[in-house]
């Protein structure tokens, strides 16, 4: 445990779409970090952080920045950026792993030449929908850019919605969006901590997939830790979660979710993405992992801390 008080900065809220989720987040890593003895400033984050942190530790600044932010502007390589430019030392992913496992195309690209299974599909622009389906059912359309499950559409076998005026209706800011084959069966997720895969988690909603309610609402989900899952595919994902996690060049705690077809046996395993900011929740997925490994809420948040540099 960190014995060393430190000035530590939470940033949380932003103004993504998934700014509820990350106030939370950050609410929880203040409460522990505070819990370990530092000094915390809690920065809900507006149009200028830069100003923010001066603004709070004049005439110093802080020690570490922990970014609890989640989506748009806080998980993308902007704020990353900044901090660097800043000469401060902040937790998780770096500017470039942070980009490129936001935009889900580029990380397609690179899972692809890594070897690691991805679903079928492209990304297309919003006005390029029509009434026609995008591709052959099963799909899913989502934003190439998002997180949190936020707009996403599932098209089953006889679905006859058009995805034009899906879209349409949709109001967030996206513009390009991910179509890609839905792969049916279960629900995987791994997280990693460092250089280490935790454990693997299933989890079961009463729909089709993991949506925003499922992941935040309490009774949403349930979360089956270790997965019942046969041993070589537990062995699958947790090899799968670390190599995505090198590959793309992350840092600190990431979380990558999959889908399983069991028919298919390992044939049937497909990656999903990567999530460099994973959230810290009560119903957070990456935590229980912790703690299943004998690692506590605190402890992880220690970790996560002390993991913080500059240049990433």
């Amino acid at each position: 445990m960190n014995r060393q008080a430190k000035n530590i900065a939470v940033l949380m809220g932003g103004h993504s779409p998934e700014r509820d989720v990350s106030l939370v987040s950050g609410k929880a890593a203040c409460e522990a970090l505070e819990a370990l003895g530092h000094i915390v400033v809690g920065i809900d984050v507006g149009p200028d952080v830069a100003t923010q942190l001066v603004q709070a530790f004049a005439p110093a600044m802080p020690d570490v920045v922990f970014n609890g932010l989640h989506g748009i502007g806080g998980e993308d390589g902007v704020v990353q950026g900044l901090l660097e430019s800043m000469g401060l030392a902040y937790t998780h992913s770096g500017v470039l792993a942070s980009a490129l496992a936001m935009d889900k195309e580029k990380a397609k690209i690179i899972f692809r030449a890594a070897s690691l299974p991805v679903p079928e599909g492209d990304v297309r622009s919003r006005d390029s929908f029509t009434d026609e389906p995008a591709m052959d059912r099963p799909y899913v359309i989502k934003p190439n850019a998002g997180g949190s499950s936020c707009g996403v559409f599932i098209f089953q076998e006889g679905d006859k919605r058009s995805p034009k005026k899906l879209l349409s209706h949709y109001q967030a800011d996206d513009e390009t969006f991910l179509v890609e084959e839905f792969i049916t069966g279960r629900e995987l997720t791994s997280a990693v901590m460092g250089d280490q895969a935790l454990d693997v988690t299933e989890i079961r909603t009463g729909n089709s997939f993991y949506d925003y309610n499922a992941k935040y609402a309490e009774g949403g989900s349930s979360h089956v830790i270790p997965a019942q899952i046969p041993e070589p595919i537990r062995a699958l994902c947790l090899q799968y979660a670390l190599r995505a996690h090198q590959v793309l060049g992350c840092r600190g705690l990431t979380r990558t979710d999959f889908r399983w077809d069991e028919k298919r046996g390992a044939e049937g395993l497909f990656l999903l993405e990567t999530n460099t900011q994973p959230g810290l929740t009560p119903t957070s997925l990456a935590p229980e992992q912790a703690a299943v490994n004998g690692i506590g809420f605190e402890q992880l948040i220690d970790w996560i801390t002390g993991d913080a540099s500059c240049d990433r």
